[in-house]
Order: C-alpha cells, then sequence, then structure tokens
C-alpha cells in the first residue's frame, strides 16, 4: 500500500522488505547480494520514507560481510579460524536480512549485528 505523506515521499513498506530480501540473491544466483539493493537504495532514496536508513543497512551488511569474507581467507592458514569466520559470515548473511524484512514490514529501524558503517 501506497500512502503519500506531506513530505512529498511514499510510505511504501513492500520496497523495503524487498530492499532487504534481495541481499539473499547471493545464495540463490552467486551474486547480486550487493549490487541489486545498492541500485534500489539509490534508485529510490527521495521517493520512499525510510529507504535511506534501510538502503544504507543493506549495503552496510554486504560490505562488511565482503571484507569478512575476505580477512578469513588467509586466516584459513592460521589454525582453522577463518573457516569458523566464513561459516558465521554465511549464518550472518542468511538470518539478518530476513530478520530486518519483518522489522522492515513492521515499520521498525534496521537493526544489524557486526555491521561496520562503511556508510553513514
Amino acid at each position: 500500500m501506497e500512502v503519500v505523506n506531506q513530505t512529498g515521499l511514499r510510505k511504501d513498506t513492500s520496497l523495503l522488505v524487498i530492499t532487504h530480501l534481495t541481499q539473499l540473491l547471493c545464495y540463490v544466483i552467486g551474486f547480486g547480494g550487493l549490487i541489486v539493493p545498492l541500485i534500489i537504495w539509490l534508485t529510490s532514496t527521495d521517493k520512499v520514507e525510510g529507504m535511506d536508513v534501510h538502503g544504507k543497512a543493506a549495503v552496510n551488511l554486504q560490505l562488511s560481510l565482503l571484507l569478512y569474507v575476505i580477512l578469513s581467507i588467509p586466516a584459513i592458514l592460521l589454525l582453522g579460524l577463518g573457516i569458523l569466520t566464513l561459516i558465521g559470515a554465511a549464518i550472518l548473511g542468511f538470518i539478518l536480512p530476513i530478520v530486518n524484512a519483518v522489522r522492515a514490514s513492521n515499520g521498525e529501524e534496521p537493526t544489524y549485528f557486526l555491521t561496520i558503517p562503511f556508510i553513514s
């Protein structure tokens, strides 16, 4: 349901939910988990109420996960600690978008655990 408020921004919770759920494209087709939310955020940040906060959170999560994966690859040589980091990143990357999609549908702010705020 789309409702236009006094500021000219429309309230579109379904687009916010889609923004969070498109992060799961990495698990389905192998890529797109960063690109698609970034495109949605950049194209609709000035049209949809709350998109700026939710889009930044989604992109920050994907950038943080990318950094964790890159750092865990050399850490595999150190007693296998990188494998635990890879597993943890995979679990966080799967659960957090779903949780925040539910939060977006309820009109709440997103919360991402262990996310580095690259874009603020």
